[in-house]
């Protein structure tokens, strides 16, 4: 009788003898349906659910052409999602924004563009965000004085920390 672990191993070693016949290497896709639908909604709404409402209702200085703004924009949304959607759908392979990219415009572009998004718009989007999460959960320990700027990083940087590894 062959044992479950030897049999995943036997499992293992089909699919790197496959991948390497191929001579291509590829990313196993696991997304699940709860993991797509909370990535989605994470990049739509992000951080900006906590600090926007407070600016967009004095801006326009009435809740109904607040909830205007608010239903303009989720439109706005949800129309670039289906876009993504489309072009998902359209192109089955890995590599989102550096897939469609290199497909316009060639590799050199593509190559930049994910360079550019790896070394700054990724690292300064997530410490945006720790910051943001870590300003909102801070004020409620802080309600007569001001919140300290080292408590700010601290818990930010501990955020960041559980959230990369």
């Amino acid at each position: 009788m062959v044992s479950a672990s030897t049999m995943s191993e036997k499992k293992k070693t089909l699919l790197l003898a496959r991948d390497s016949c191929n001579n291509r290497v590829s990313i196993q896709r696991r997304l699940g349906l709860l993991n797509g639908v909370t990535l989605i909604i994470g990049a739509i709404v992000g951080t900006g659910v906590f600090v926007s409402p407070k600016g967009v209702l004095k801006e326009t200085g009435s809740l109904g052409m607040a909830l205007m703004v608010w239903t303009i924009t989720g439109f706005l949304s949800m129309m670039g999602a289906i876009c993504y959607t489309e072009l998902g759908t359209t192109f089955p392979m890995s590599g989102c924004d550096f897939t469609y990219m290199r497909m316009c415009f060639g590799e050199l572009p593509a190559f930049l563009y994910l360079w550019v998004y790896i070394v700054i718009i990724g690292p300064v989007g997530n410490a945006i965000a720790a910051l943001t999460f870590a300003n909102y959960v801070l004020q409620p320990f802080f309600v007569t004085c001001s919140i300290p700027p080292s408590a700010i990083r601290l818990t930010a940087a501990l955020v960041l920390c559980k959230y990369l590894i």
